[in-house]
């Protein structure tokens, strides 16, 4: 590729301000006690794993003669707390030398998704149990600032703009851009700024990969001129200010610098690790789940058809399908499945009280609800048996949550409400002010607005343009997220396309504030257990 061609695809990336789309993740893979399809001998397994919804992403080795194989060939992912990421792993036993699957024994398949990998090493089918064992890739952030003199003058009235762009390499020989300094403006010195570069990004865990800086003076035009290279390697820039990274920058098609000795001096360098919401989760972090769901009249007579609470026996209310989009993944990350689950703006029985804080399942002592089904056959019970009413407060379910983060603030506990509602909020100041004090606890709110309201006032709470404040008092952090749930509805009435688009929109935000809690607390995860040793785990020949 031609360099200025090159340089063209680096001025939309900064990792300086920039973040990592998303944590990336190994998978191990051993199974125990599979079936034997061989007459003479044991099986040869080899697994074929893929994410149903994409192409396959793997393959790993054939390991001889056995029914209980520790794959050595791993499986790198991408992970994504918002999204449910399914996959698929396929067992065959090896007969030849075929790549064709078709043509080797089919021994089985299994279903999981990556947040239940997260929760859980060991999955179970009836042909084997799988042992799917997630380690966390390098997250180290590394700090570096660089310096040059006796620079080419590369521009006719003065001296030059110079630049620096790094780039690491690849398994296949190409460079990838991975970052760009900025200009310092007409000098032959230039002293560039500090920056700091995901280890990763620089490297992708090789330390000893090749990574190449080229030196460019800037032009107004885009046509910037080339003035030189040179390479290095993590491992060598991690010495620090030293002789060894003094680098001479190079460039065979110019005629002035073959004479000349240019200099790029390397400053400071420092690495520091940077913490993800997987180390925490992983180290036994729990995620607390509490759903709350609005009963005000304005919802409409659940026995009518128009109303947001009706229950079609063929498909999922607006309520029940948001529950279920945002529950089926954060469950994951419970280890008892066992949440929280209250209603708020409804008449009660036996006296008619309004409550805005009541257990779906009716027992005040125990509101705990089995699993996101559990809710779901909670919340349709409390249709039959209290009056829907008003108003829409929301201050005395966010204040239920955070009466329980306040007394978990060690790192070891992060609650998520979600609140699903239909109209415009009753008690705006009450719940500014719950919501500003719970933004120094351990948790998050998400809101989702369903039916035709306007919800401009949930948009004063999600604080994105503008930080919440009560009483003059500014938000800690950033806690709210609002969607309104008709902006995810499929035009083609495909409703699992327009769940998996709501929960990957409410939840993306959630690591971001889970971290900035954990930053601003100085909790560190605690140090995630060994990994899980299979049963019998032991080597054996592969091929590879």
């Amino acid at each position: 590729m031609d360099k200025l061609e090159d340089m063209s695809s680096v001025y939309d990336f900064d990792p300086i301000t920039g973040n990592i789309p998303a944590t990336k993740v190994e998978i191990t893979v051993s199974c125990r006690n599979l079936l034997d399809k061989d007459t003479f001998s044991k099986s040869d397994p080899c697994e074929y794993a893929a994410e149903t919804e994409s192409l396959s992403f793997g393959r790993t080795e054939v390991i001889d003669n056995t029914l209980n194989p520790d794959f050595v060939r791993k499986y790198i992912l991408d992970y994504f707390f918002e999204e449910k990421q399914n996959l698929r792993f396929d067992l065959y036993d090896v007969d030849s030398k075929s790549s064709d699957l078709s043509k080797h024994d089919f021994l089985g398949q299994i279903f999981c998704t990556l947040g239940e990998i997260v929760g859980s090493p060991a999955i179970s089918a009836n042909f084997c149990t799988l042992f799917l064992i997630l380690t966390i890739s390098l997250q180290d952030s590394a700090t570096m600032q660089f310096c040059a003199n006796k620079l080419d003058k590369k521009d006719f009235f003065g001296k030059s703009d110079p630049f620096m762009v790094f780039y690491r390499s690849n398994e296949d020989g190409t460079f990838t851009i991975c970052h760009k300094t900025e200009v310092v403006k007409n000098t032959l010195n230039p002293v560039w700024q500090p920056f700091t570069i995901p280890v990763r990004a620089l490297c992708n865990g090789d330390y000893d990969r090749t990574i190449k800086v080229e030196v460019y003076d800037w032009d107004r035009d885009g046509s910037h001129d080339f003035i030189g290279d040179f390479t290095t390697s993590y491992r060598e820039l991690a010495r620090g200010q030293s002789q060894f990274n003094v680098y001479e920058v190079s460039n065979s098609s110019s005629s002035t610098t073959k004479n000349k000795k240019l200099l790029v001096t390397l400053l400071s360098f420092s690495v520091e690790s940077e913490f993800t919401f997987l180390d925490y989760i992983k180290g036994g972090t729990q995620i607390n789940f509490t759903v709350a769901i609005d009963f005000t009249a304005s919802n409409g007579n659940p026995s009518q058809s128009t109303s947001l609470h009706y229950m079609n026996p063929y498909q999922l209310n607006a309520y029940a399908m948001a529950l279920k989009a945002v529950g089926e993944i954060i469950q994951d990350y419970d280890s008892d499945k066992m949440f929280p689950a209250l209603g708020f703006g409804a008449k009660l029985p036996p006296d008619g009280r309004v409550s805005h804080e009541f257990p779906l399942n009716g027992n005040m002592e125990n509101p705990y609800c089995n699993g996101i089904e559990g809710i779901l056959e909670a919340y349709h019970q409390s249709l039959k048996t209290v009056q829907l009413y008003g108003p829409t407060n929301f201050a005395p379910v966010v204040n239920h949550v955070a009466r329980y983060a306040a007394a978990v603030q060690d790192g070891s506990q992060y609650f998520v409400l979600l609140i699903i509602t239909d109209g415009v909020i009753s008690d705006m100041a009450q719940t500014k002010e719950a919501i500003v004090n719970g933004a120094k606890l351990p948790m998050s709110i998400i809101i989702v607005g369903v039916g035709q309201a306007e919800f401009d006032a949930m948009v004063e709470l999600d604080g994105d343009d503008i930080r919440i404040s009560s009483r003059g008092k500014l938000a800690e952090r950033d806690i709210v997220q609002f969607v309104p749930f008709r902006d995810y509805m499929d035009r083609t009435g495909n409703h699992v396309l327009s769940m998996a688009r709501l929960a990957k929109d409410v939840l993306a935000e959630i690591p971001d504030q889970f971290i900035s809690y954990m930053k601003s607390r100085g909790i560190k995860p605690n140090p995630a257990p060994p990994p899980y040793t299979p049963p019998g785990h032991t080597h054996h020949h592969t091929q590879i």
